[in-house]
């Protein structure tokens, strides 16, 4: 055994449905974004009023809440900043930041808020870490291309006190640390704005100057070549090393993703910590192999450890998700010896199903009957978030999912 401390679960909150279900299977804090000034357009986002909800959502239940401050502001935004960090004084625990210029009004005009330190700003050194430490700043987040020798030397030189916060799960950019222009020269959106279009994504063929008609596709797979789609990261068989190296926070990807994919991946990890530290300290017994496939259960391209032990060796796969399982039902009640669940994906009577429930292994059923709202009973569900009765022996949390097998 190891006497060290339980690392935080982080976990991503886009919208107030990935908030809630990051809530209830298991983070230990959540990060999200206003309308602004945050690196994920894409999500819906918070405005002021669903802002103050999350943060008391997050409070009651004793959880935490970090809100992205993290673009590369230009000189008009910087000016409007003030107001806003004025208003998040009031909500969050912390705010991330990746600019300088925005942790010093971050200091002036929310000083209540703990300040960590954005991936994007690209720490690899400890003397960085220390510098941000000595600045004000309570935790880094470290970059995404540093393996677990180099996070725990940074660790052994850096003040106790100094948290560290790395990624465990989820998509990796080719620009790990960020400050990438591709999608703003190719597409004229801009990803140090939360604008990606991706096109690291994309497929790319070789032009020869004088043979400009004739492109060259390299055969890296039949469907072309991928030069920059990276692996997806999962280190969920690793957490005892991640642990020993001095990361204090674990880190889910996944603003961008849907909600079932927050309550899955949240569910797999936490149940993976509280395994290793069952008895109040780490153990390092495995996984059982149930546990070890929940992070399958998502959509996810295929999975690598990024650059933990060292260079990885496949940084780059054809393009397109994996999608084993999708989200069938949410549990919105029990009654009368009926689960109450409003559609995801179309499913139909004789259908096997899958629980998703916190702090639980999966249960897997038959659905033998099933009734629309009007208790009528129907073959199939094909209308998006229609009301279906399926009758089961207990009841299950509200906002547990049921799934279906897609192999």
């Amino acid at each position: 055994m190891d006497k060290l401390t339980k690392p935080e679960l982080l976990c991503p909150a886009g919208d107030e449905e990935r908030l809630s279900a990051a809530l209830l299977f298991g983070a230990d804090a959540v990060y999200l974004s206003g309308k602004q000034f945050g690196m994920r357009s894409a999500p819906a986002n918070f405005d002021d009023k669903q802002l103050r909800a999350a943060a008391n959502a997050c409070h009651a239940n004793g959880k935490r809440m970090y809100v992205t401050c993290n673009i590369l502001p230009r000189n008009d935004e910087m000016r409007q900043l003030p107001a806003y960090l004025e208003q998040l004084n009031e909500t969050a625990d912390a705010l991330i930041v990746s600019d300088l210029g925005v942790m010093r009004l971050a200091q002036r005009y929310a000083p209540q808020c703990e300040l960590h330190i954005s991936t994007q700003l690209g720490v690899v050194n400890y003397e960085t870490a220390q510098m941000l430490w000595d600045m004000g700043a309570s935790r880094v987040v470290l970059a995404r291309e540093l393996s677990l020798s180099e996070i725990a030397d940074i660790r052994a030189h850096t003040s106790p006190e100094l948290e560290l916060e790395a990624f465990v799960h989820g998509a990796m950019c080719m620009s790990y640390s960020g400050r990438c222009l591709l999608s703003s020269y190719l597409t004229g959106r801009d990803g140090n704005h939360g604008d990606c279009a991706q096109p690291c994504r994309w497929r790319y063929d070789i032009i020869e100057p004088t043979r400009s008609d004739r492109p060259i596709t390299v055969e890296q797979e039949e469907n072309g070549t991928y030069l920059f789609n990276a692996n997806d990261l999962c280190m969920i068989e690793h957490i005892p090393a991640l642990c020993r190296a001095g990361i204090s926070s674990f880190k889910i990807e996944g603003r961008a993703k849907a909600a079932y994919y927050v309550a899955g991946v949240t569910n797999a990890y936490r149940q993976a910590i509280d395994h290793h530290f069952a008895g109040g300290e780490l153990i390092d017994t495995p996984l059982p192999e149930w546990l070890l496939r929940e992070p399958y259960t998502v959509s996810h391209r295929p999975y690598g450890t990024g650059f933990y032990f060292g260079e990885p060796s496949q940084n780059t796969v054809a393009g397109g998700y994996i999608r084993e399982y999708q989200a069938a039902a949410v549990v919105t009640g029990y009654e009368d010896g009926r689960l109450i669940v409003s559609q995801r994906n179309r499913f139909c009577k004789g259908d096997t199903l899958e629980t998703l429930v916190p702090d639980a292994k999966p249960e897997r059923f038959t659905v033998d009957d099933m009734y629309n709202e009007n208790d009528e009973t129907i073959e199939a569900t094909p209308h998006p978030t229609m009301t279906v009765k399926i009758p089961f022996s207990h009841p299950l949390p509200i906002g547990s999912y049921l799934r279906r097998s897609l192999i």
